[in-house]
């Protein structure tokens, strides 16, 4: 494998690694803007707007988008996130100009005003849904718990009233401010000509605006000792986050923090899976490190019968104590490695998830990290790193919600 890396003139980046035995070829376009980029006035617009891009744009209709995608048997898709938007398309490598013509075309929308008020109703309907879907429900309110003021704690999807009152301008507007070259990286990964795929990008990109799209209040979440329940009488099951703060994205100590959040809630063989799943005790139990621009956090969830959820908190309560004043053991941290490296190395056979590795690692680090330089970090971790990770970011003040049939936890 090889990497290459190339700055257009109006600020545009382009990053690939080549894989000559590679039968394919991935490309994405990460645009460097999600919830957290929002004000309150424009919440869920860039998950909204994710959507527009298939809708049309001045050179195809929402239907030519979809049909020349097909005609070229590309797998294609994109999702928000906090911080990211991301199009991308796996295709063989002799569709690869189609591929950027329609990625690329499809980041210049249209944003009609007919397309805008249709899909308007589809993302609350959409968000009707997720209310309706417990864990998710859980999930996104303990997030803005945990996250309280810092942006973080903005919603993805945004609510219904943010949807029904968000025009077409503030749209367009947001879409101007954070869709400019400079803050957009496209990422190739698999078997293409590098110098041949900057020429399709600057072709189709190259007169994109510049400028900046500058991201505010990139600071550390602060520990928030917090338990709240929200009363849904119609669940069966008690749906349960408790969140910590944990290392930003950026920072070394991320392998440590990944790995200690595998040997405490992988949702196989952790100390979770244990001591609540294997004895009945709950549905499902896990912990997982997230890591954003600024900093980061261990999401530890877990669902079980109402009348078990107080006894299962105190059963995490002293493994999170356990592990806060004993540490690991060698054994655990050698099985946890071993998930690791399997997870990478499975998730960077195909070119689609050296794209997502690519791009990602680009977005935050601005630095090329290759399969065997993330395996050598991950293994490079040791009992020490872990010691140092639960020290600088303890697990002594969690942020706890509850949702289900219980009024009230006394745990």
């Amino acid at each position: 494998m090889s990497f290459h890396k190339h700055v257009l003139p109006n600020g545009l980046t382009i990053v690939g690694e080549i894989s000559p035995s590679a039968r394919s070829v991935a490309a994405g376009f990460f645009v460097k803007t999600g919830s957290r980029d929002e004000t309150p006035q424009e919440c869920g617009v860039s998950h909204f707007l994710e959507h527009m891009v298939f809708k049309g744009t001045p050179n195809r209709t929402a239907l030519e988008v979809n049909y020349d995608f097909d005609k070229i048997g590309a797998s294609y898709n994109a999702f928000t996130s906090e911080e990211n938007t991301v199009f991308y398309a796996a295709i063989l490598p002799e569709y690869l100009p189609e591929a950027v013509d329609i990625l690329a075309d499809i980041l210049r929308p249209s944003l009609r005003g007919a397309d805008f008020d249709m899909e308007k109703k589809v993302i609350i309907e959409e968000i009707g849904m997720y209310d309706d879907q417990p864990m998710w429900c859980a999930y996104d309110n303990a997030k803005k718990a945990f996250f309280d003021e810092h942006p973080l704690g903005n919603s993805i999807l945004g609510t219904a009233a943010s949807i029904t009152a968000l025009t077409r301008e503030q749209m367009q507007a947001y879409y101007d401010r954070r869709y400019v070259a400079p803050n957009i990286t496209v990422a190739l990964a698999g078997n293409f000509a590098f110098a041949d795929a900057v020429k399709l990008i600057e072709k189709s990109c190259g007169a994109w605006p510049g400028g900046t799209a500058p991201r505010k209040n990139i600071t550390p979440v602060a520990p928030r000792k917090y338990q709240q329940v929200m009363t849904k009488d119609k669940l069966n099951q008690e749906q349960v986050f408790m969140l910590a703060p944990a290392p930003a994205a950026d920072s070394p100590e991320r392998y440590a923090a990944d790995t200690l959040a595998m040997i405490v809630g992988d949702d196989s063989g952790s100390r979770l899976y244990w001591a609540l799943v294997d004895p009945g005790y709950a549905d499902s139990a896990d912990m997982g490190f997230h890591d954003y621009e600024g900093t980061g956090g261990y999401f530890l969830s877990f669902s079980c019968e109402p009348d078990n959820t107080e006894d299962n908190l105190a059963i995490i309560r002293d493994i999170l104590h356990q592990v806060q004043t004993e540490g690991v053991s060698d054994e655990e941290l050698a099985v946890a490695k071993s998930k690791i490296l399997s997870r990478v190395v499975r998730g960077s056979e195909r070119p689609m998830g050296r794209m997502q590795a690519l791009g990602m690692g680009w977005m935050y680090l601005k630095t090329y990290r290759s399969v065997d330089e993330e395996l050598a970090n991950f293994d490079a971790v040791t009992l020490k790193d872990i010691r140092g990770v639960l020290d600088k970011y303890p697990f002594d003040q969690l942020t706890v919600l509850a949702l289900g049939p219980l009024a009230k936890l006394d745990a």
